[in-house]
């Protein structure tokens, strides 16, 4: 039988609280069978200080994921040439996992955009898209948000940060609320952010 498979894409720098509610909601309450979190690589082109290497998103990744049957981190884009597009990882997914469905997950401020995606219409075409709700200026997706592929999941709203974690680390502030523990003690250990 053919698995249905979420693909909730990020850098996870770090992989925090809200990801895990939104990647749990979409596992328990929609008909997909299992999430991948899949770490997105880090741009060679790009120079980013902040971004922690790949396989140091990945373990935090792991960690965060280990009590939660239905999440499995993804490292599929690691050997993927860059920069790269949603639609090749897609194709690659295809030809490695033929029995699976995949679909993407995505917030609604990206469903905005997604008319820029390269192929959009293509992944439109091939993939269902699970959407979950964001407080985001602009307008809706209108156009979008009645496609017979498009899913809205009443998902928790949860309006925390990678980029405000990381900033509160280097403040010294305390942040573990927002983050599994795992998580937190590898960050701590490894000194990241600070």
């Amino acid at each position: 039988m053919n698995r249905k498979v979420g693909l909730f894409f990020g850098t996870f720098n770090p992989i925090h609280t809200g990801h895990l509610i939104i990647a749990n909601h979409m596992a328990e309450y929609s008909d997909l069978d299992e999430i991948w979190l899949v770490v997105t690589p880090h741009n060679p082109h790009k120079k980013k200080s902040s971004l922690l290497d790949n396989h140091h998103r990945l373990e935090m990744v792991y960690r965060a994921c280990e009590t939660y049957e239905k999440l499995k981190p993804s490292n599929i884009e690691f050997g993927l040439p860059q920069p790269n597009y949603t639609i090749n990882t897609l194709v690659h997914l295809r030809e490695r996992f033929p029995t699976n469905h995949f679909c993407l997950i995505m917030g609604e401020d990206n469903l905005k955009n997604f008319h820029k995606w390269k192929n959009n219409e293509v992944i439109l075409e091939e993939h269902e898209i699970y959407v979950y709700p964001r407080i985001a200026p602009g307008k809706k997706a209108l156009e979008l948000e009645e496609h017979p592929k498009v899913h809205k999941v009443d998902a928790p709203v949860v309006e925390i940060s990678s980029t405000f974690i990381r900033n509160a680390i280097k403040e010294s502030k305390n942040v573990r609320p927002l983050l599994s523990a795992k998580v937190w003690e590898y960050i701590d250990e490894m000194n990241f952010y600070r």
